[in-house]
């Protein structure tokens, strides 16, 4: 978890890879954008449920919370196990849970507890994934060219779009 955690950042391109995919991940609304854990926090990007009393550890899992449905899942499972195994060869260590609703906290307080979030939109994505060189050589040479070329020309094409609300918010304003 600690790897993932680590290079969540440089993953979202790959779980997230939509220019709408950054409309969910939203801080205050379901999907995580904190990069933190937690046993009971639905607002953590990593969720490992609490085992009820009595009950055997062996059905514990982790969710990673953040991938969307559009992802391509060879991509995404191939990111998140580098990004795993990563952790476990570094030994990175995993940071304290958290069990507050980060969305309930305000800014201060996350800046306090040292909490990042994933990338606002597929453009700071992209540039997360560039530099991230362990999701880059599980993706390999050859898909990571072409999946960053086809991702950057579809945010520049979506960032040069003049949309309805641009229209009826500015137009007669400017």
């Amino acid at each position: 978890m600690a790897g993932i955690l680590a290079h969540a950042r440089g993953m979202s391109a790959v779980l997230a890879p939509l220019v709408n995919s950054y409309k969910r991940l939203i801080p205050g609304f379901e999907a995580p954008t904190y990069i933190t854990w937690g046993r009971t926090n639905r607002s953590a990007l990593i969720r490992v449920p609490m085992v009820a009393p009595g009950k055997s550890i062996e059905g514990t899992r982790a969710e990673v919370r953040c991938p969307d449905p559009s992802s391509n899942t060879y991509l995404a499972f191939a990111a998140m196990i580098a990004a795993g195994l990563d952790g476990v060869e570094r030994g990175l260590t995993l940071s304290e849970p958290v069990e507050e609703s980060l969305f309930e906290m305000d800014a201060a307080r996350i800046a306090e507890k040292g909490i990042r979030e994933l990338p606002g939109t597929l453009g700071e994505a992209i540039d997360e994934l560039e530099k991230d060189a362990v999701v880059g050589e599980a993706l390999g040479d050859h898909v990571l060219s072409h999946y960053l070329a086809a991702k950057r020309a579809e945010w520049d094409e979506y960032r040069t779009q003049v949309t309805g609300w641009e229209l009826k918010r500015y137009l007669e304003a400017f």
